[in-house]
């Protein structure tokens, strides 16, 4: 699987360069996007604009790592969608679990904000 890592100040911009992301690459995409977990900055953003098609075991895979993210107090969001997956995600009920934006600087916007919101909870009483 062909990725291109740019890393932010709060996060890792995260590019798939494929067209599909088929069934069989949800081990490669475990390996690629959890050790970031491990990292001083764990968010990640996933941009997916050149694939094509998602292939169902693959997007459920997405869901259970951006689980894994935010159970570890981390965000996670996917952007770039094109338009066919997009809807093959909202056909098959995935697509609602997603954190999803349409663009990067949206995605950063909720990553600053999940971050944001996590300070204050951490800084709260309760």
């Amino acid at each position: 699987m062909q990725v291109k890592i740019d890393t932010r100040e709060k996060f890792h911009a995260i590019s798939i360069q494929e067209s599909t992301l088929a069934a069989n690459m949800t081990e490669q995409l475990e390996q690629c996007l959890l050790p970031f977990l491990k990292k001083e900055v764990k968010n990640v953003v996933l941009i997916l604009k050149d694939i094509a098609i998602v292939e169902d075991a693959a997007a459920e895979g997405l869901v259970k790592i951006q689980q894994a993210f935010y159970d570890n107090s981390a965000s996670f969001v996917i952007c770039e969608l094109t338009p066919a997956v997009e809807k093959s995600l909202e056909d098959n009920g995935l697509l609602e679990l997603m954190n999803v934006t349409p663009t990067e600087s949206e995605a950063w916007d909720i990553v600053h904000l999940e971050e944001v919101e996590r300070e204050m909870l951490n800084d709260s009483d309760f």
